[in-house]
């Protein structure tokens, strides 16, 4: 069968997700059997049979033995591994493709899913600033095919909660900054995204300690991914799962409307593009 060596990393791990769940289920055991076995959750067997998380090589030495699969998971994780996207990231970015509704909270940048490429730019020189520029080219053309999500009109839901330091700190200069935030408002007005601005004026909240995504599956238990520099984590422990989401609901009671927010956005949005110019003679 030549057809699974044409398939990128994303479908390779659906194709062995399903190979995984035929393979249990001859066992026969449980997602919740397996699990105890490989010392996880039975949930997280689910979304490693759903494709939604990755079956790392010590664990797929473990999948072959008790389910006496003959080498398949070693043989064949290690292609379905690979990844553009930073290792930290990876596994995150490759759920987010397959979810049916992203929650998240930013504070200090905007959400990569929305971003431009002027905008992205700016921010990996400002990560690494010796970085030669054909690296550069490389991470902004990994952080857009994300955004290609958008190019369905309805899934996933995106919902996303801003700090209002993401709008105020100044990424790339004036003109970036306007066209970013007239890129977001213009996906806001199409309904393509729902967002929320948490003004300084809230004071303080339920996320200060950093951002927040959520991931929610048709055929998985859904996931939240916190990260900070260069490391990420993520998580589906239940009782984690629902923490996070009570902090997002607090950001969301705490944040202005979304139509008083795709204001501000735009407002902020013509504040850039005025100092761009400047001021007329």
């Amino acid at each position: 069968m030549t057809g699974p060596k044409d398939l990128d990393p994303s479908s390779r791990r659906i194709m062995i997700g399903e190979e995984l769940r035929h393979a249990r289920e001859r066992a026969p055991l449980t997602q919740q059997a397996l699990g105890e076995r490989l010392f996880v959750s039975g949930s997280y067997v689910g979304q490693m049979e759903a494709g939604t998380r990755r079956i790392l090589p010590d664990m797929a030495i473990r999948l072959d033995e008790i389910l006496e699969t003959g080498g398949f998971f070693v043989r064949h994780c290690t292609k379905a591994n690979v990844s553009k996207h930073p290792e930290h990231f990876a596994e995150a970015a490759e759920a987010e493709a397959l979810a049916a509704e992203i929650r998240q909270y930013e504070s200090l940048v905007l959400p990569g899913l929305l971003q431009t490429p002027a905008y992205a730019r700016a921010v990996f020189l400002a990560y690494q600033p010796t970085a030669p520029e054909p690296a550069i080219d490389k991470m902004v053309a990994a952080r857009m095919d994300r955004t290609r999500l958008l190019d369905d009109p309805t899934r996933p839901l995106l919902w996303e909660v801003l700090d209002e330091a993401v709008l105020r700190r100044e990424v790339g200069g004036p003109a970036v900054m306007a066209g970013a935030l007239r890129h977001i408002a213009a996906l806001a007005r199409r309904r393509r995204v729902i967002v929320q601005v948490v003004p300084f004026s809230a004071g303080a909240h339920a996320s200060l300690d950093g951002p927040l995504k959520l991931m929610y599956f048709e055929d998985a238990p859904p996931l939240s991914f916190v990260d900070a520099s260069g490391t990420g984590q993520l998580m589906d422990d239940p009782i984690t799962v629902n923490r996070h989401q009570l902090s997002y609901d607090l950001l969301r009671a705490d944040a202005l409307t979304p139509r008083q927010s795709l204001a501000l956005i735009e407002s902020v949005a013509e504040d850039y593009a005025h100092e761009d110019h400047g001021p007329e003679a």
